[in-house]
């Protein structure tokens, strides 16, 4: 079973393709960062992040999509900004056809580290040595790779997406 996993942002989108190859074996196929320059207009980042998502998705052909849900933030701005990547993100996965799961930061931490509450630095740590990396991974990249790690370790398929939120796209 291979996922794209993905931690959306408009300046910065996390993701990496894990795939399962046994019980408890995975492989990080690849992953990275989409980025998006700070004077390029938000309808821009969203094209690359859309482009880059579909490169990604065409190269590695991903059966399934995990993407870290909306977190709260005190700033409305910042909530519609990163509203528009994550829906950048989820067009590029719907389009492809894969059905797309949703996984809260909280949820992520939790299945990797073992605390909600961890912090960047710990979820890096923990997804070099889950995965055998060879080196720390950036932490938006790492962000990614933990949520598809939480996809595999929650069984993968209980958070659906649809327009109400529970089911799949």
């Amino acid at each position: 079973m291979r996922v794209l996993a993905i931690d959306p942002a408009l300046r910065k989108t996390g993701f990496a393709v894990i795939e399962q190859r046994g019980d408890k074996d995975y492989k990080a196929l690849t992953y990275g960062i989409i980025r998006n320059p700070p004077k390029l207009l938000q309808s821009g980042c969203l094209v690359n992040i859309r482009g880059g998502l579909d490169e990604v998705i065409r190269k590695h052909e991903p059966e399934a999509c995990a993407v870290e849900s909306v977190i709260y933030v005190q700033s409305y701005r910042t909530a519609i900004t990163m509203g528009a990547a994550r829906g950048a993100a989820i067009i590029a996965a719907a389009g492809h056809g894969l059905p797309i799961y949703e996984y809260a930061p909280k949820r992520v931490k939790q299945a990797v580290v073992g605390k909600g509450a961890a912090s960047k630095e710990q979820v890096a740590f923990m997804i070099r040595a889950l995965l055998s990396l060879e080196e720390t991974p950036s932490p938006d990249a790492a962000d990614a790779l933990a949520v598809g790690m939480a996809h595999f370790y929650t069984g993968g398929g209980t958070d659906k997406l649809t327009g109400k939120e529970a089911g799949r796209v």
